[in-house]
């Protein structure tokens, strides 16, 4: 690799690396564009904080949501959403992320499926299948993997962004659905011990399990051989779009400039680092366990950077 092109690739040395375990992979993997490329990833992420962390915190509080509270939240992210698609700047921040989706002809579309997929979270208790949860993946997983997926295919002619020529959510879904299993095994512990359950309860019930069984198991209990066998079922799935985000990131690639190949590769490699350490037969499931340190972290992305060899 020639000395400019390294240059070009190299990760700011500014990138806080003790902080990965609560800094998202996707934004490590931005630090790596240009400053206003990264700058708009930052609104439009937060943005979809927002919305999930509205649900989220109430989910961690405990205690069954009632249909007036689903009501309520729904309407409180629905007003949201109308504020944007009708142009109100009165708040800075909404106003800075209109900006945004106008200057990055950015789509409004995954909003529209995160608001979706939070609406099913307040008024379902659960994922009845992985059919369902897959479902729900279209807001929470593949809608914010769409928006950087955007975010790597714009261009820029004359001064103006220009939209991706193909189609974002074909080919940020792949990738999104792996890394988005593999977030949910990294968590086991962590998700269940804060009141948050991702697993289907038709894949539970053909394993015999209940959720009472999986809190038991993360709160330090023994695990038993069907809890080891439905981490290994979902392990296959996450090995199925694994390999389809391969195949799918070499199409993908040859349509994108070499530093958003390698974002994407950063965000492939540090949910593969995840990955490799989920073993179905020996695994405690614990988060200290499944969690990379940041130095294995820093070395991760060190040897991704270095390796890298750009699609024309």
């Amino acid at each position: 690799m020639s000395s400019e092109r390294q240059r070009s690739l190299n990760f700011e040395d500014g990138i806080d690396f003790s902080g990965v375990l609560t800094n998202p992979i996707l934004d490590i993997a931005a630090r790596f564009w240009e400053r206003d490329r990264y700058e708009a990833f930052k609104i439009c992420y937060l943005s979809m904080r927002r919305i999930d962390d509205l649900v989220d915190y109430r989910k961690v509080s405990a205690g069954h949501i009632t249909q007036g509270e689903a009501e309520k939240l729904s309407q409180i992210m629905l007003d949201w959403l109308d504020a944007v698609r009708n142009g109100d700047t009165s708040d800075p921040f909404r106003g800075a992320f209109i900006d945004i989706l106008a200057r990055f002809e950015i789509p409004f579309r995954p909003w529209e499926r995160l608001y979706a997929s939070m609406v099913y979270d307040v008024t379902h208790d659960g994922y009845s299948s992985l059919l369902s949860f897959l479902r729900y993946c279209e807001g929470a997983a593949i809608a914010p993997a769409s928006v950087f997926m955007h975010l790597c295919g714009v261009s820029r002619v004359n001064g103006q962004y220009c939209a991706p020529n193909f189609d974002i959510r074909r080919a940020s879904r792949p990738l999104a659905l792996f890394c988005y299993i593999v977030h949910i095994l990294r968590d086991f512990q962590k998700d269940h011990l804060n009141n948050l359950n991702y697993f289907a309860d038709n894949l539970l019930s053909h394993y015999a399990l209940t959720r009472k069984d999986l809190r038991k198991i993360a709160e330090g209990g023994p695990i038993s051989l069907s809890f080891r066998n439905l981490i290994a079922a979902y392990i296959s799935v996450a090995e199925y779009y694994r390999a389809k985000a391969r195949q799918m990131m070499r199409e993908i690639n040859r349509l994108l400039r070499p530093r958003y190949q390698l974002s994407l590769e950063i965000i492939y490699q540090l949910y593969f680092q995840v990955f490799e350490r989920i073993n179905p037969s020996r695994s405690r499931f614990s988060g200290s366990e499944l969690n990379p340190s940041p130095d294995e972290v820093r070395r991760r992305i060190q040897t991704t950077v270095n390796s890298f060899r750009p699609i024309s």
